[in-house]
C-alpha cells in the first residue's frame, strides 16, 4: 500500500491508471497531430469559415516539437491528480474531476471526428482506451463508496479545469520551445 494511502480503498489501477490511459491515449495525439494539421487545415478552413482565423493561424502554428512540451507539462497535471486520487484512495476531488475531465475529453474527440466527419487526433484511443476507462474507473469508485455525486456543474467545472490547463500548457509549450 502507498504510504498515506486510504486503507480499503480502490486499487491503483483506478487511480494510477487515469496516467497510464492518459499517456496511451496522447501517444496517439503525439504520433497524428502535426501532421493530421497540416493535412486538414486548408479543408477545415473552408468548411467552417465562421470560426476566426486567429484560430485557424494559432493551431497552424504548432509544431510538433510545441505540441509534445504541451503534453508534457498536461502531464504532470495528470500525474498530481492521480497521485492525489492514489493518496486519498480515489476521494480527491481532484482526481475525480479529473476523471470526469478525460471522459468528456474522449467524447469531445468523438464530437470533432463526427464534425470532420472522419478521423481526428485522439479519435481512435477515445472509444477504445478514454471511455471504457472512465466508465470503469467510476463504477470502481462508485462499488468503493467513494464516487461523488456528480452534477452538471461538476462536469462543466472539469471540462473548463481541463480547457483552462490544456491552453496553459500550450503556454509553457509555446514560451520554452520559441523563447
Amino acid at each position: 500500500m502507498v504510504e498515506g494511502a486510504v486503507e480499503g480503498s480502490v486499487p491503483g489501477a483506478v487511480t494510477l491508471g487515469l496516467l497510464v490511459a492518459w499517456a496511451l491515449h496522447d501517444l496517439e495525439e503525439l504520433a497524428t497531430l502535426p501532421g493530421w494539421w497540416r493535412r486538414n487545415l486548408p479543408a477545415l478552413r473552408e468548411r467552417y469559415p465562421a470560426v476566426p482565423e486567429a484560430v485557424w493561424r494559432r493551431a497552424g502554428s504548432v509544431d510538433g516539437r510545441e505540441f509534445a512540451v504541451a503534453v508534457g507539462a498536461m502531464a504532470a497535471v495528470v500525474a498530481s491528480a492521480s497521485v492525489a486520487g492514489r493518496l486519498t484512495g480515489g476521494r480527491s476531488a481532484a482526481y475525480q474531476a479529473a476523471l470526469n475531465a478525460f471522459g468528456l475529453h474522449g467524447l469531445v474527440h468523438l464530437a470533432q471526428a463526427g464534425l470532420v466527419r472522419g478521423y481526428t487526433p485522439g479519435s481512435a484511443t477515445s472509444p477504445l482506451i478514454v471511455v471504457p476507462f472512465t466508465l470503469w474507473a467510476r463504477r470502481r469508485l462508485r462499488r468503493a463508496g467513494v464516487l461523488r455525486v456528480t452534477r452538471p456543474r461538476d462536469l462543466a467545472v472539469g471540462l473548463g479545469f481541463a480547457g483552462a490547463a490544456t491552453v496553459a500548457a500550450h503556454g509553457v509549450a509555446r514560451r520554452l520551445t520559441r523563447g
